[in-house]
């Protein structure tokens, strides 16, 4: 029996529009801030018109990549709310797969723009098992102080014990597929934002991050036991916005091609959930030039391919599926995106050279025999 398994951030699923952009230039879209608005009421004229119009072809090409995946449970980042998801399933992946994702998970987290993490799943997985839904656990009011996770550094970051440690959630479904339990973890850990202090965005965020990490751990723990809990069926899907390593890219398209470097990272909030062999990252299976899930830029002087998207089985899942090796879906990846030698693929009709994009991100799947 075999299940498809996947993870997209797929990047502001919204269904409303963010006018903050005019009193807050940081926040205004580039396409705006060409035309000498006079008031507030052009602006959000001109805002909406440019959202609807970026959004259709933007949508078509988030659904051909979920469609890519064949997953028959698909973890979701950046979802604005539970009626965003429907009209997204029925208004562009209907129309591409038919009546797929019937169900679909959201609770509402702690993140400040609104988005959440979700899930949506087929009714019964490819060979013809049954998927039914047990029950779902959100834990995003756990605090650092309920975990004991508060440390002086996040102190130093103006954070208190008494907050709230995950930014969104750590969502617990509980399945049956075809008779057998299986539970998912979707996540979205803390984003690393821009460089302050003089440490970097990656730097700076880190603590919030490693209590994520290690809350997460705590939440299976506490499930399954400690002494349990690899050898159960359970994985933890998403976007926890950082990496053990990175391809650092140099050069330019004339001056001799792009150079791909491969940078190991001294520490990463994934390594608590790694330790000990509690999960495995199944990503790490792919050879390491192929591991990248996201292209990050800030222009010539700073550009790598990195893994933030990410699927972690139990020691026992992982153990029992060891050949079978994850999908990443790069199909509707922007034109910028600098792919290292042999590995661009065909993008998606009407992919720009930076937008539209059917994400920042690149959906991950795997295929896994639930034994």
């Amino acid at each position: 029996m075999s299940l498809r398994l996947a993870t997209f951030n797929v990047e502001n699923l919204m269904n409303r529009f963010d006018f903050s952009g005019f009193r807050n230039e940081l926040n205004q879209d580039r396409a705006l801030a060409l035309y000498d608005i006079k008031d507030e009421a052009e602006y959000r004229a001109l805002e909406s018109a440019r959202t609807v119009a970026h959004t259709d072809d933007t949508r078509q090409l988030t659904a051909l990549a979920i469609a890519a995946t064949r997953a028959d449970i698909i973890c979701l980042q950046e979802i604005d709310n539970l009626e965003a998801l429907k009209a997204f399933e029925y208004g562009y992946l209907f129309k591409m797969i038919g009546s797929g994702y019937r169900e679909k998970y959201l609770a509402t987290g702690n993140d400040g723009r609104g988005i959440d993490v979700a899930v949506m799943t087929r009714p019964e997985t490819a060979d013809g098992e049954p998927i039914q839904f047990v029950r779902m656990t959100s834990h995003a009011h756990v605090t650092f102080a309920e975990f004991g996770l508060h440390t002086p550094e996040l102190a130093a970051l103006g954070i208190e014990a008494h907050e709230r440690i995950f930014r969104r959630d750590c969502l617990e479904l509980d399945f049956r597929i075809g008779g057998r339990p299986f539970t998912l973890y979707a996540v979205h850990f803390k984003s690393m934002g821009s460089p302050r202090n003089g440490l970097t965005g990656r730097e700076a965020t880190m603590p919030v991050r490693m209590a994520e990490a290690a809350a997460v751990r705590r939440i299976v723990e506490d499930r399954f036991g400690k002494d349990h809990a690899a050898n159960k069926l359970w994985a933890i899907c998403g976007d926890m916005n950082d990496y053990r390593e990175r391809l650092v890219i140099d050069g330019d398209a004339f001056g001799g091609g792009y150079r791909f470097t491969r940078v190991e990272e001294q520490s990463s909030c994934v390594d608590a959930l790694l330790s000990g062999g509690f999960a495995e990252n199944v990503v790490a299976r792919l050879p390491e030039m192929e591991r990248w899930t996201l292209y990050h830029t800030r222009g010539p002087q700073e550009r790598h391919l990195c893994q933030l998207d990410y699927i972690l089985l139990s020691r026992r899942l992982a153990d029992t599926n060891a050949l079978a090796r994850p999908d990443i879906v790069r199909n509707g990846q922007p034109y910028r995106t600098l792919f290292p030698e042999g590995q661009d693929v065909p993008r998606y009709p009407r992919t720009g050279w930076d937008r539209p994009k059917a994400s920042d991100h690149c959906p991950v799947a795997i295929t896994l025999n639930l034994i």
